[in-house]
């Protein structure tokens, strides 16, 4: 692969760009440089620019001292699956999985379902099919037919389909509810799909600051801003990862719908759990 224009994130230039009438305060500036750990992620991205998709992110967890257990995976035949499991934690839980998939099928190259905010890394773009949920929704209409071309592929899928990392919900830290899309794509493209369970979670700030927004009827998900932080504060952990077997594409039929044969796949990820020891 050619070279790649180096990247670097520069919070200022992004307040800039997005609130070019608005003067935000330099101290403001300065916490959210520090919250999304600007200097260490133009450090990763700076050493690691010559690396692209599970090389890259290889590199970047091995950068982490992040540790990964995995289980099932081996069990698993040849084939191109649709992979869909829970996301408890909006980051190291997508590296963790996808590149646990790719050493397991190295022959095959992986796909994410990614919104734009990740796809923005160059690095990581041959792996992401990307979904802009901020910004300009024109940038969208191409999405039907990157999404078909994927599924029939040769490539394995590898999809979150709550869309956004777990929420603590009466007490409890709960995996959000799964859309529909991955069960139709799949039913076309005559893939089978395989479980997967994650185990992790987030800060108890940020369920609290979670809570805490909703309570104040803020619609805007501010915690998304310490996403980074989270990531970062999993340095040199380790995690566990639960495949479960394979869920024939022919299973589902008409005797549910989409959404209910979604809402069951989700509850399959999570009885996962119950072989953690």
């Amino acid at each position: 692969m050619s070279q790649i224009e180096p990247v670097s994130v520069n919070v200022r230039k992004i307040l800039k760009s997005k609130l070019p009438t608005t003067k935000v305060p330099g101290f403001i500036v300065k916490y959210l440089e520090h919250i999304s750990h600007q200097d260490e992620i133009n450090l990763i991205l700076s050493k690691f620019r010559d690396l692209y998709g599970t090389d890259f992110i290889k590199a970047t967890l091995h950068h982490l001292g992040i540790k990964l257990t995995v289980y099932g995976l081996d069990e698993l035949p040849e084939g191109h699956f649709t992979f869909a499991g829970n996301h408890p934690m909006g980051g190291i839980d997508g590296m963790c999985t996808g590149l646990a998939i790719h050493e397991r099928y190295p022959e095959q190259s992986i796909q994410f379902l990614s919104n734009d905010l990740l796809a923005n890394i160059p690095n990581l773009l041959p792996l992401f099919i990307p979904i802009n949920k901020v910004g300009d929704q024109s940038q969208n209409r191409s999405l039907p037919k990157a999404l078909d071309e994927a599924y029939h592929s040769g490539h394995q899928m590898v999809i979150f389909p709550s869309g956004t990392c777990s929420r603590r919900v009466k007490g409890k830290i709960t995996e959000m509810g799964w859309s529909k899309s991955f069960i139709k794509k799949s039913i076309e493209s005559k893939r089978d799909v395989v479980p997967v369970y994650f185990e992790g979670r987030n800060s108890n700030f940020f369920y609290s600051l979670s809570s805490i927004r909703k309570m104040l009827g803020i619609q805007s998900n501010i915690e998304m801003l310490y996403l980074a932080d989270e990531l970062f504060k999993q340095r040199n952990r380790s995690f566990r990862v639960f495949f479960g077997k394979p869920i024939p594409y022919t299973t589902f039929d008409k005797s549910k719908t989409h959404q209910q044969w979604a809402d069951w796949m989700r509850l399959k990820s999570l009885e996962l759990a119950k072989k953690i020891r």
